[in-house]
């Protein structure tokens, strides 16, 4: 009996050292000095702003290339997809060249981006879009221009 009794003192003091010593610890930590994190950049404007040191162009211009260049590479890719699509008789020809005009019609948001697909991921699965069904589908209609 005094041998169980022994060991519970023992373990119940070792408790103590280690919980104790974790609090020290944790406020002597948090009390050192944290060097500042630098400022958060925009790696894609400053690749931009190389490329046109480097080609001796204007940064602005060298911001709307990358830009364009971004979207002829996502239309590019819808297109391919699409093509699949057409070719695995899931879509006509008729619903792609809808799809893609009104792809290519989005609105953009004031930084210059297009908005986001529906579904937030892009193209989906089964047979379709995100928003846009397969086989039999129309896109969404495009917005008339206001006056």
């Amino acid at each position: 009996m005094w041998r169980r009794k022994k060991w519970m003192i023992v373990a119940a003091l070792a408790a103590v050292v280690v919980i104790v010593g974790g609090v020290i610890g944790g406020v002597a930590y948090a009390q050192t000095s944290q060097p500042a994190k630098p400022p958060a950049t925009n790696p894609g404007k400053d690749l931009a702003d190389r490329v046109a040191t480097i080609l001796g162009t204007d940064q602005a211009k060298t911001e709307a290339a990358f830009a364009q260049a971004e979207k002829d590479m996502q239309n590019n890719a819808a297109k391919s997809c699409l093509d699949k699509l057409v070719q695995a008789g899931k879509m006509t020809q008729t619903d792609e060249n809808n799809y893609l005009t009104w792809l290519q019609s989005r609105p953009q948001t004031a930084s210059g981006q297009n908005i986001p697909l529906p579904g937030g991921r892009g193209f989906g699965f089964r047979g379709g879009f995100r928003g846009f069904p397969g086989k039999g589908g129309t896109p969404p209609p495009i917005p008339s221009p206001t006056k």
